[in-house]
């Protein structure tokens, strides 16, 4: 499967036609690959095939349903499809005990029709920064292109190469690779980094971003931070 602009391919697995088309052309216009299956079958069968980084999943599917799906994908003694991927279930289904039961069963988390596509999408996003959180804790290892940032041993290096970095500069570059191709806003990093009762200078996180430039950007002539003019920073695979 070829590389998406953010980078994150998405399965969907929905036999709605016309919402499952809806959300593919959504999630395309983001930056996401796309796939789409409308009974449960044909979803296992292309998780096998295709490597995904979240699955979108109908609760009430033909054939194999979506429960039995989560189980599969989640404890199954077929290893060709067992995963820790993140699943976020879509269902006509309101009522609290679907909801107990199919976050029991190994989903992530649990959205009802019908929906606004903001809060699909934002729940996308904290299903995968989640993921991705919990992956680095695995291995210590964050990185953003070249550069690669060795959480256990506090270690910074781009290409090889050792970059020398202050307390609060480390810090401030772990929260932005955390993140990265997320935009995040000075009041998130000033909160994250700094702590929430910080009372110092306000235009601090500009200050570190140019301290992080000078030792990143400007030395390995690459862009790893971006600006967002009034909104904030991003750091950029």
């Amino acid at each position: 499967m070829s590389k998406t602009p953010n980078g994150k391919n998405v399965l969907i697995i929905e036999d709605e036609v016309k919402l499952a088309r809806f959300v593919e052309l959504e999630l395309r216009y983001e930056g996401y690959g796309v796939d789409v299956a409308h009974d449960g079958r044909g979803g296992l069968r292309l998780f096998r095939e295709k490597a995904f980084d979240i699955v979108l999943l109908d609760l009430m599917l033909p054939g194999i349903d979506g429960m039995e799906i989560v189980k599969i994908l989640r404890g199954g003694s077929d290893s060709s499809v067992r995963t820790d991927v993140p699943i976020i279930m879509l269902t006509a289904k309101g009522e609290i005990t679907d909801k107990v039961t199919g976050l029991d069963s190994g989903a992530d988390d649990y959205i009802t029709k019908p929906f606004v596509i903001e809060e699909l999408l934002a729940r996308m996003r904290a299903a995968l920064k989640k993921k991705h959180i919990n992956d680095t804790e695995e291995n210590g290892i964050l990185t953003l292109n070249n550069l690669k940032i060795d959480t256990l041993r506090r270690y910074v290096e781009v290409s090889g190469e050792t970059v020398e970095l202050t307390k609060t500069e480390y810090e401030l570059l772990v929260y932005l690779v955390q993140n990265k191709n997320n935009v995040i806003t000075r009041d998130q990093i000033l909160n994250e980094v700094w702590g929430y009762n910080y009372l110092g200078e306000t235009n601090v996180v500009d200050v570190y971003i140019r301290y992080l430039r000078q030792k990143l950007d400007d030395r390995f002539n690459t862009k790893f931070i971006h600006t967002l003019r009034g909104v904030g920073y991003i750091a950029k695979d």
